[in-house]
């Protein structure tokens, strides 16, 4: 099996062009190899034709990876694959990954011997197989690298039919690396309200414990204009919040002579009234560079007062082994700038127990800040050795020893309550979201504060007002206000769950199904679903196929296909 691999962080002065990107992507093409020795299932898969199957999908991490795992899901919808919650009635398991931290790895590795015990194709995807390519357990797979997602259908074609094909290489024009894949490709919202878009990948950072840097390599953001015309497309759609994302949304544009505030300041010209924008996580060097601005952005009407800083640690010695290139100074600045600047804003960050080296003084410092600063919302990760980082190979802190700040600094962060001053006021709140008990809808106020409230069916995808009535450690419960008005921010009727995004209205069909279809569709053949008449129908399944590029259904009509048009859905 060959990989057409490796990272490479060769960058020049140029960014590409959308054209350019287009030349670039048709450059990388795969090449299948049968599997030296193909048992007579596989010798039998020839016979199989792609496009007909059940796909189940699983993504591990971070929004940039669900994001991933949108378009994937998207693309494969549009030519004709079935994209199922049930994994058990799949054929092929699509399972994008996450390295940070060794859990991650472990529920994927568990689910690719799952999907093989279950004798289901398997394509494994995210940042694990572009870090670890050659890891034992992922031999004999299929594998779609992170800047190769617009390639998911031809991988998942060959891995049906039993080939194995590895797509890891960095797509690059001239020695620049781009982005990735484009950001119109058709895609399936897992909320159809809220649009994930990142914003750029990589970073400029070199952490020592960091995984993550090697799947996604250096910095490589995408033009305004790209992002631009994403959001407004995703509101088009019905969408009524966008989230930014990527690595490290601070270091946006320095590839490519731009900055962040220039990029919020353009989006927010094309956000609908009462539509909200969250931005991603972001490191404290670049968000120095930028406070008075950002000061202003996020206090903008429309963009969410939030932002997830990580300080990974409260003690500079701490910081400067992790190579983090900022001081607890320098992140002090941050906070304190802002929340003197947007009151009310909420600060969220990360913090690492256990990092190699670290002292109990260290610790505590850690704690001391926590204590200092309250944070509303805090995200404890213990520490985790991950392969091939130098972090693995310095001196470790015991387990128990980590086990245990672990635990201090979660009590610490559980003993305090941060809403319980907001009982009694009313707040305008965005309902996008059922809650995890599907008792109430979730909601967000201006500083993305999570508000339950009623499940009202007029209530999702609107913006409420509310009386906040109780409150818990990560939530507040809002009652609708009798006087006030549901606005609805969006401009347009949002799509179906599960409705494949980012297809011109000329392509869905006009009947309930709205599938992409006809001759006159703008697709490949090969991703067309096509009018059948009754002569189409005659046939194998398989003669009718090879006939009629639209994979059409046995002859007859069951619930899932569009009974007008005799589509598949």
């Amino acid at each position: 099996m060959e990989d057409l691999e490796d990272i490479e962080d060769m960058v020049s002065g140029q960014e590409p062009t959308g054209q350019e990107r287009q030349a670039a992507r048709r450059s990388v093409v795969p090449r299948a190899r049968r599997r030296k020795q193909e048992t007579v299932e596989e010798l039998q898969a020839d016979s199989v034709i792609p496009g007909m199957q059940k796909i189940w999908m699983k993504t591990w991490g971070c929004s940039h990876n669900n994001s991933d795992g949108e378009y994937m899901a998207g693309q494969l919808a549009a030519s004709g694959y079935q994209i199922t919650e049930n994994p058990a009635e799949a054929d092929l398991w699509l399972l994008n990954s996450c390295t940070v931290k060794n859990p991650a790895e472990d529920h994927f590795r568990n689910s690719i011997k799952k999907a093989q015990e279950q004798e289901k194709k398997v394509v494994v995807a995210g940042c694990v197989p572009q870090a670890q390519p050659r890891m034992e357990y992922l031999k004999g797979l299929s594998v779609i690298g992170v800047q190769q997602i617009d390639r998911v259908v031809e991988v998942v074609d060959e891995a049906i039919k039993g080939h194995s094909v590895r797509l890891l290489g960095q797509k690059k024009d001239n020695g620049k690396r781009l982005g990735g894949a484009r950001l119109d490709l058709p895609k399936i919202r897992k909320n159809p309200l809220i649009e994930i878009i990142s914003i750029n990948t990589g970073c400029l950072n070199a952490c020592t414990y960091c995984k993550t840097k090697h799947a996604r390599g250096e910095l490589a953001s995408y033009p305004i204009e790209e992002l631009v015309e994403r959001a407004r497309q995703s509101f088009l759609e019905g969408v009524c919040e966008i989230w930014l994302t990527s690595e490290d949304t601070g270091a946006y544009g320095k590839d490519i002579g731009t900055d962040l505030p220039s990029l919020l300041w353009r989006l927010v010209e094309v956000i609908p009234e009462g539509a909200m924008l969250r931005l991603g996580m972001t490191n404290p060097p670049y968000i120095l560079e930028h406070l008075e601005e950002m000061a202003k952005i996020l206090g903008h009407p429309r963009v969410f007062a939030f932002l997830h800083v990580p300080v990974q640690s409260g003690s500079d010695s701490v910081l400067m082994d992790m190579k983090r290139e900022y001081c607890v100074a320098d992140f002090r600045r941050v906070v304190d700038f802002l929340k003197d600047r947007v009151p009310g804003i909420t600060i969220a960050t990360d913090i690492i127990c256990g990092f190699p080296g670290e002292t109990d003084a260290d610790f505590q410092e850690t704690l001391n800040l926590v204590k200092e600063y309250r944070f509303p919302s805090l995200f404890i990760n213990q520490f985790y050795p991950r392969p091939g980082t130098p972090a693995a190979r310095m001196e470790q802190v015991p387990a128990q020893v980590k086990k245990q700040r672990t635990k201090e600094l979660s009590q610490l962060f559980h003993s305090y309550h941060p809403y319980e001053h907001k009982v009694g006021q009313r707040q305008h709140v965005l309902v996008t979201e059922e809650s995890f008990d599907a008792q109430y809808y979730v909601a967000h106020n201006k500083f993305y504060e999570q508000v339950l409230v009623p499940k009202s069916p007029e209530f999702k995808g609107k913006m409420v007002e509310v009386e906040i009535y109780e409150t818990g450690k990560h939530f507040m419960k809002g009652r609708p206000v009798e006087d006030s008005e549901v606005f609805t921010p969006s401009i347009a009727q949002p799509l179906r769950k599960g409705e494949v995004s980012g297809l011109p209205n000329v392509m869905r069909c006009e009947h309930t199904c709205r599938t992409p279809h006809g001759l006159d569709s703008p697709l490949p053949p090969e991703q067309r679903l096509m009018r059948l008449s009754g002569e189409d129908l005659i046939g194998t399944a398989e003669q009718r196929v090879r006939a009629h590029p639209a994979r059409p259904n046995d002859g007859f009509i069951p619930s899932t296909l569009c009974s007008v048009c005799v589509f598949r859905v």
